[in-house]
């Protein structure tokens, strides 16, 4: 599999595509306004503990607190005073996806019982806000670097090793340099990237994680809660630190400034890669030459069509995502059940592949085409597993059900996609549907009646509605006027909804809410 990376970078934003086998299969986008967060570590203070809920809210000085849930808080979570100490080590093995994000061990026999409201406690964000929601975060904190990830006040000082390094001599070299230099009350995973590393260049890459967290440590005894004490890398920097390894054949940047940023980060790290990082200079657009563009576009609509004429509906609601397969234009030569196999694995490539690219989490519904036979069940069941496997994110999936439903969870690693490139329509507030005009007239009559049980003498009211149904509603308000002595003025407004209505009285004042039902 070729897998490349390729930086898309101006003054409004910088974009960075994963490419696999030509095609997209992950995007990161980041502005200005919107940085990342993951890896940032926060003093926060405790604004609520639920046990019921077996969690906590953490007020970390952003719009909405933080969860804090009792499986992300270690043994060593304390009220924060500073570094700790621990006297025992463990060996761990560390997946692959683990090295990107702390490899965690919980610990769920606390509780959360030391916990308590407005205890200050040092957390890291592993999840960005979404919805309404608050940033997930943990107490375990880890400082990562190129090849280690350094866990400060670690009781089991525990030592992991990527799965990925397969040989038995190197992974017990790397395990053996990491004994030396680990500090003690320190855990340390070794990243794949550390694979036949010289032992100065992991030394180095301790020290220096050692050195970032004493600067944490000092910064957040000084201060007080809600504060931010370590921001971690920007998001193209982080990317290279924790993707760019020996698979990827290519990373191109469009950027002079970002591509010098890189190649000189690269040098003192992997300077074997170095060829590999190349500066684009042609005239037409990076993302256009790579068909990123269309792929970006189409990541934010409903329907997604396969390349034998059939398409996949991906729905999002509150509760889980909805993936419906249909077959479209396909017209298979064979039977019902193999046409329906074809449309079905092709369907599940993609579908996985817009997981990825989407960034879609939580509960999975995918209705595939029905299929009887038992055997073509589980070959499609396989495809999918070994489709997911190609993702950096966590899974769990179930076998098709009689309905011909395969169910699955999917960690969420940042905010989709559809939410960083698109927002919620004025118009139907994100129902996909808006009521009639007829509707609104209809509420607008209801209101009117209530308003006059408090207000019987005649009434000036202005009533701010959406532009578009102003002159609909034009000749049905003014016949009111006789029958409830209201004399209405319309007030086209643009941001308002084409199902919605405001009311002002003749002191300019917004009585709306005080007459609806």
């Amino acid at each position: 599999m070729k897998k490349e990376i390729i930086i898309n970078s101006t003054a409004a934003e910088t974009r960075i595509a994963i490419v696999e086998d030509g095609r997209l299969v992950e995007i990161f986008v980041e502005r200005p306004e919107k940085e990342r967060m993951v890896g940032d570590i926060h003093k926060g203070r405790v604004a609520k503990v639920l046990p019921g809920m077996k969690a906590a809210f953490v007020n970390v000085g952003m719009k909405q607190d933080a969860f804090l849930h009792f499986s992300d808080i270690g043994d060593n979570t304390h009220e924060y005073t500073g570094l700790a100490d621990a006297d025992d080590s463990e060996d761990m093995e560390v997946s692959p996806e683990s090295e990107i994000r702390h490899f965690r061990v919980h610990h769920h026999s606390s509780g959360g019982r030391f916990l308590r409201t407005g205890q200050e406690i040092l957390v890291q964000v592993i999840k960005e806000p979404i919805y309404n929601k608050g940033a997930r975060v943990t107490s375990e904190i880890s400082i990562p670097g190129r090849f280690t990830v350094l866990i400060p006040n670690d009781p089991s000082q525990m030592i992991g090793v990527s799965r990925k390094i397969t040989s038995v001599s190197e992974r017990r070299r790397l395990k053996k340099l990491a004994k030396e230099l680990k500090p003690a009350g320190y855990g340390i995973i070794i990243r794949t990237n550390a694979e036949n590393k010289d032992d100065e260049i992991l030394r180095h890459d301790i020290l220096t994680a050692l050195e970032t967290w004493k600067g944490v440590d000092r910064k957040a005894k000084s201060i007080s809660a809600p504060a931010i004490v370590y921001k971690d890398m920007e998001m193209v920097s982080s990317i290279i630190r924790d993707l760019f390894s020996n698979d990827v054949s290519r990373v191109l940047i469009d950027d002079r400034r970002l591509h010098k940023a890189i190649s000189n980060y690269i040098s003192t790290t992997t300077p074997h890669l170095l060829d590999r990082i190349e500066h684009y200079k042609e005239s037409k657009p990076l993302f256009d030459l790579y068909g990123i563009e269309q792929d970006i576009q189409a990541s934010t609509e409903k329907r997604v069509p396969l390349r034998n004429g059939g398409y996949i509906i991906i729905e999002h609601t509150e509760a889980l995502i909805s993936v419906d397969v249909n077959s479209g234009k396909f017209m298979g030569r064979g039977s019902y059940e193999d046409n329906s196999m074809a449309v079905n694995m092709i369907a599940a490539r993609e579908v996985t592949r817009q997981l990825r690219l989407r960034d879609i989490g939580g509960l999975i519904v995918i209705d595939f085409i029905d299929l009887r036979d038992e055997r073509n069940k589980r070959k499609l069941l396989e495809e999918m597993k070994r489709e997911l496997r190609k993702d950096r994110a966590k899974f769990s999936i179930l076998p098709m059900d009689e309905y011909g439903l395969i169910e699955l969870t999917r960690e969420r690693i940042r905010p989709s996609i559809m939410f960083s490139l698109s927002e919620p329509c004025p118009a139907c507030a994100g129902t996909g549907r808006v009521g009639n005009r007829t509707t609104l007239f209809n509420k607008i009559d209801r209101w009117i009646r209530r308003y006059k049980k408090d207000h019987p003498l005649p009434s000036r009211l202005l009533f701010a509605i959406h532009p578009d149904v102003e002159d609909v509603l034009a000749l049905r308000i003014s016949r009111l006027k006789w029958r409830y002595f209201i004399f209405g003025k319309l007030e086209p407004v643009d941001e308002m909804r084409m199902d919605e209505f405001r009311v002002f009285n003749s002191k300019d004042e917004d009585i709306t809410e005080t007459y609806l039902a």
